[in-house]
């Protein structure tokens, strides 16, 4: 029996379920990396549609909780990294300035507003085990959601199955960039420029 036992097992024991849904958190949140950071890191390939991934709708479904927490951690950090940033020096580290606002009470009071933040990308870094992975989180996805109350991916069923074994195959990507627009069809225009329906016309 699989009492108080959530989630699919996706054939793998619990350690390389965890590893898996890090895996794909991660690679979703990495491609919302910018171009110039591909070459950086000398990858050749980038991705087709950022914030977006392909897999089996199972997986997809089982990685989007995860995905949204993390966005939710990361969301909610926000607000004590500009406090923090109103606070931080401005002078380069190791200067003689920066050691002496290091001493100053306003290091306190920085360290203090900065300790949230700090917390998130821990505790964010514990979830997806990937660092480069939890600062785009920060920096890219989270700052476009903080309105958001909610609901910060999809999952689409695609109709081609996957080959060789002909699972089924989704899309989980991050709304609101990738959302198709939906146009509403135009009035027609009646002859004579006036809104009266061409029948009523006629019968005048």
């Amino acid at each position: 029996m699989r009492h108080r036992k959530r989630g699919r097992k996706l054939g793998r024991n619990p350690s390389h379920q965890r590893a898996l849904l890090r895996s794909l958190a991660s690679a979703l949140i990495l491609t919302e990396r910018d171009t110039e950071d591909l070459r950086y890191l000398d990858l050749e390939s980038e991705p087709k549609v950022k914030g977006r991934i392909i897999t089996t709708i199972q997986k997809a479904k089982e990685v989007r909780p995860l995905v949204e927490k993390c966005v939710t951690i990361a969301k909610k950090s926000l607000e004590a990294s500009r406090q923090a940033a109103d606070l931080g020096p401005s002078a380069e580290r190791g200067s003689d300035a920066w050691k002496k606002w290091r001493e100053s009470d306003q290091w306190r009071k920085w360290n203090t507003a900065i300790a949230p933040s700090v917390t998130a990308r821990r505790r964010c870094l514990q979830l997806l085990g990937d660092k480069q992975a939890v600062s785009v989180l920060f920096e890219e996805v989270a700052p476009r959601y903080e309105d958001r109350p909610g609901g910060y991916t999809r999952v689409m069923r695609l109709a081609t199955p996957r080959l060789g074994d002909a699972g089924t195959r989704a899309i989980l990507e991050f709304v609101g960039k990738n959302d198709r627009a939906v146009e509403k069809a135009a009035k027609p225009a009646f002859d004579g420029g006036s809104d009266e329906p061409a029948e009523a016309a006629t019968a005048e």
